[in-house]
């Protein structure tokens, strides 16, 4: 290995280790354990190069935002590091002619917003892989622009994934409306404590053998996951507080 790699392997495993004792200790305020949230490291838009050295810094859980360049990361960093067990989440939009590359390639999707992109991800699942992990992605808070199920319509939808074959369904996932650095706490974590308690009543609703599964919130960025956590996060997605800021789109 180069110099110049393992000298980014380094900084990134400094912001990597500040990081998770962040979440460790922010968990801990909570009254949760130290391990319950996951880290999510996500690369749209960076290198292989860099994605690389995140799992050699520790990374194992890695977000994408867009198809075609996830897909190649994956094959990518399998040919870089030979057997791993990275962990690759799509966090971002999926148009149904994209799907099946989502289904042959990534080990979760977080976005899930129509059934019929979970119908398709379910027959194009290979049937040698393990079942998909799933997570339903709500419009907490109504947004016109923003993707997402509505809150009203979250349980006929978890109810209709949760039925389908090769599929897991997981949790929720949310990304909230902009709130302005200086705003009260109790605003800051008002979206994610709304999702958690739409969690939560879903749950209860779920089939039996759907209900222990059903145990995921993905919530929390780089500039507010301590709020996340503070009301239940299990995943946090991390761009820029470990790559920093994210280049141009290549895709």
């Amino acid at each position: 290995m180069s110099n110049t790699d393992q000298s980014l392997i380094n900084v990134l495993k400094t912001k990597v280790d500040a990081l998770q004792s962040q979440i460790s200790s922010t968990s801990v305020a909570a009254g949760r354990a130290a391990d319950g949230v996951a880290l999510l490291a996500v690369t749209k838009t960076h290198a292989i190069t860099a994605v690389a050295a995140a799992y050699a810094a520790g990374m194992r859980h890695f977000g994408e935002n867009y198809v075609p360049e996830g897909s190649d990361k994956v094959v990518a960093l399998q040919q870089l590091v030979g057997e791993n067990s990275a962990k690759w989440h799509f966090i971002g939009p999926l148009q149904s002619n994209k799907t099946r590359l989502v289904a042959e390639h990534f080990d979760w999707v977080h976005s899930i917003e129509r059934l019929k992109i979970a119908q398709r991800l379910s027959y194009q699942r290979p049937p040698d892989a393990a079942d998909l992990n799933i997570c339903l992605q709500v419009n907490i808070d109504d947004e016109p622009s923003k993707s997402g199920c509505p809150a009203s319509t979250a349980l006929e939808l978890a109810l209709a994934v949760a039925a389908l074959p090769r599929l897991r369904l997981r949790g929720l996932m949310v990304i909230p409306a902009p709130i302005a650095a200086n705003a009260d706490a109790s605003i800051q974590r008002a979206p994610f404590k709304a999702l958690a308690e739409l969690h939560a009543q879903i749950k209860n609703q779920l089939p039996s053998h759907a209900q222990a599964e059903f145990d995921t919130l993905s919530m929390g960025m780089s500039d507010d996951f301590p709020q996340a956590i503070a009301e239940g996060a299990t995943i946090v997605r991390i761009g820029s507080a470990i790559f920093g800021p994210r280049p141009s789109p290549s895709h």
